[in-house]
């Protein structure tokens, strides 16, 4: 018999690469551990990202900044804050982000697609990710796709951050298969600097980055193979003590998380300007 579709999205991927712990703690134990409580900087992300999808599906006249307050108003997450006055000031802060960043756009301009799932196959792989936006530009043999991806964290972000994502360059691939057009550019936005980091992908950087998203397949299949014949779970998938453990969800349930430095929720938004 075939063996069966790893079944998949960028995030699932990610967090075996990053962490085989959490990846279990994650997507294989039932019941799954407890979290943490909420990260403000997820609100704040969550809060902008939605925000610029209902911007996108205003109608064209519409699309200006003045209706940015009443959109991120409406789609705002209040979790994780320490309190009402960071709250706030987070609040105008992803404001001006937002402002800054609309006037950079074409109002008129339609993407392909904004929060669009794209999806394929491979002899391993069963993907699906959903990629922020999606834009049509004129390449040189014609209409091409580009993947923009949007980025609120404090780091700044640069070239080498956008030829290596893989969950970019998964999305360029499978955004090939569903719109039946060229998609190699791939784009981080980052708002709160204004800056964006682009790569060109060719064809066989694109197929590079497929293989490594199959090989981390396999290892996931195996690991959870061999713990379903009754493997050790903590053997088969062992952690990756880091700076990461800080930021883990499941740093209270991991004996290895346990040690680092814990972090307020509110910590990755504290002073942001």
């Amino acid at each position: 018999m075939p063996e069966r579709l790893f079944v998949c999205t960028p995030s699932k991927l990610g967090s075996f690469a990053d962490c085989p712990r959490r990846y279990r703690y994650s997507y294989v134990d039932r019941p799954t551990p407890p979290k943490g409580p909420p990260w403000a900087h997820n609100s704040l992300g969550a809060s902008v990202h939605t925000a610029l999808k209902n911007w996108y599906a205003l109608p064209t006249d519409r699309r200006a900044p003045g209706a940015l307050p009443s959109l991120l108003k409406s789609t705002w997450v209040r979790e994780g804050y320490r309190d009402a006055d960071q709250e706030r000031a987070t609040f105008q802060t992803a404001l001006q982000w937002l402002e800054s960043y609309v006037a950079t756009l074409d109002p008129a301009e339609e993407p392909l697609g904004v929060e669009r799932v794209v999806a394929t196959k491979t002899a391993v792989l069963a993907f699906n990710g959903r990629a922020d936006r999606i834009d049509s530009r004129a390449g040189d043999n014609g209409a091409e796709a580009v993947i923009v991806d949007y980025k609120t964290g404090r780091s700044g972000l640069d070239a080498d951050d956008a030829r290596g994502s893989m969950a970019l360059a998964l999305y360029a691939w499978a955004a090939q298969r569903v719109f039946r057009r060229p998609c190699y550019r791939v784009e981080l936005h980052h708002l709160p600097t204004g800056t964006v980091a682009a790569h060109d992908h060719t064809e066989e950087s694109l197929a590079r980055q497929v293989r490594r998203a199959e090989d981390t397949a396999r290892d996931i299949m195996a690991a959870e193979k061999a713990v379903a014949a009754g493997a050790d779970p903590d053997a088969e998938f062992p952690p990756n003590p880091g700076s990461l453990c800080s930021w883990c969800d499941f740093r209270r349930s991991c004996p290895a998380g346990a040690e680092a430095p814990a972090k307020e929720p509110w910590t990755a938004v504290d002073r942001l300007g």
